[in-house]
């Protein structure tokens, strides 16, 4: 991860003419969050099919495979994030108090990846296909956010299209913003918790339908 970070820091700040004390933490913090997001959805769309042992032999909530599944990655992610502070020390860039605030912004992003990976879960248990699909879709995600690339450098209206209407930028904003010194605009938390609320409403309702049928999918 330390590598890429330098790699890509290097490569794309130069191509983009960003001022280095911006672009390297920003990237850094943006493929630490990309990463832990991209994974813990890939791994949550096979949590299931991967512990069809476990599901066949032992009563355990279905859930908690899904638990299993966040939590190794957040295992991960807590390895990964050692490399922001030794970026922000190598650009002189100081961490203010606001930072706290990417605590319930983290917290706000489990719980989305939370009922996402439980959904994901139980239809790539029945369409073994989709999870191939869904690293497709992974990957033009990673492009269209703003995480190798600065999102002043947009021109006109496309940061409506860009940033507005993208709830993974949104999801990430609510993490990075604090740990960069911004502040969160109101609309990233409200967008975040009222998807968090939403997406479990569909999660509860899907899983109830169909959470006795998983056991004969796998």
């Amino acid at each position: 991860m330390g590598a890429m970070i330098g790699t890509i820091g290097i490569v794309f700040g130069q191509l983009f003419n960003a001022p280095i004390k911006d672009f390297f933490p920003f990237l850094a913090a943006g493929m630490i969050l990309w990463s832990f997001i991209s994974t813990s959805v890939l791994e949550g769309c096979t949590s299931l099919i991967a512990a069809e042992n476990i599901i066949k032999q032992l009563p355990i909530p279905l859930f908690v495979h899904i638990l299993r599944t966040l939590w190794r990655n957040t295992l991960i992610l807590g390895h990964n994030i050692i490399i922001f502070p030794l970026v922000l020390l190598a650009v002189q860039k100081p961490v203010g108090l606001e930072a706290l605030l990417s605590i319930p912004g983290f917290a706000l992003l489990v719980l989305n990846l939370a009922w996402l990976s439980l959904i994901l879960s139980i239809l790539c248990a029945r369409y073994r296909d989709l999870t191939q699909i869904i690293g497709s879709v992974l990957q033009i995600v990673f492009y269209l956010t703003p995480i190798i690339w600065l999102p002043n450098q947009l021109p006109g209206r496309s940061n409506v299209y860009l940033l507005d209407f993208n709830p993974i930028y949104h999801l990430m904003q609510i993490v990075r913003a604090p740990l960069l010194g911004q502040e969160v605009s109101s609309i990233s938390w409200w967008l975040s918790g009222g998807m968090a609320l939403l997406g479990w409403c569909m999660a509860i309702m899907f899983y109830g339908r169909y959470k006795h049928r998983i056991a004969y999918w796998l």
